[in-house]
């Protein structure tokens, strides 16, 4: 596997080794010891899978500290544009978007760190699976309006699908008071 980090700081994307032939492919989507060098210390406690039609907006989703999640993203089956933003409040990269594609032809890997929100939109009919740092805990359970102007993100599509919770989720400005990372 190899790791690198993003534009924003900390944000990792991971390209693991793929071994093909005629027959389909093999590979690791995690390895301990190869995270550890890779300086990727943490423990995942919970794997959850989606499913989404083609041009679905989920997000943008976190929960707030102590309960908040790592998040390490993948998709295997279609395409995803990953939508992240850092919302810790001592980090260089504060406030700021990042956008990856992620698909099973890539099969490249998203680590999201904790203290970042979260969310995609399906390009194509797709599945994404992601490990998790922390355990789902709904009281700690926060989000950003997906059409946020204040982020400027491009989904890449018009008149998205999304879903009546993420609708009303508060824009980051109306929360930025109550974020504790």
């Amino acid at each position: 596997m190899t790791f690198k980090e993003l534009e924003l700081k900390d944000l990792i994307l991971i390209t693991p080794n793929v071994f093909g032939d005629d027959r389909g492919f093999f590979m690791e989507t995690y390895n301990k010891d190869a995270f550890y060098k890779a300086g990727l210390t943490m423990e995942f406690v919970q794997d959850n899978h989606s499913k989404s039609a083609a041009g679905v907006v989920r997000g943008l989703h976190f929960q707030n500290a102590p309960y908040a999640q790592g998040k390490l993203v993948r998709t295997t089956k279609g395409s995803i544009w990953d939508v992240v933003v850092d919302l810790r409040k001592n980090s260089p990269t504060y406030k700021q978007v990042a956008k990856v594609l992620l698909d099973d032809k890539n099969k490249c890997m998203l680590y999201v760190p904790e203290g970042f929100a979260h969310g995609f939109v399906s390009i194509e009919d797709c599945e994404v699976q992601y490990k998790c740092t922390n355990l789902y805990h709904k009281a700690s359970e926060l989000g950003i309006k997906w059409d946020d102007k204040d982020l400027s993100i491009d989904w890449t599509i018009k008149n998205p699908l999304v879903s009546t919770k993420d609708q009303e989720l508060p824009y980051l400005r109306d929360i930025e008071s109550i974020l504790n990372f």
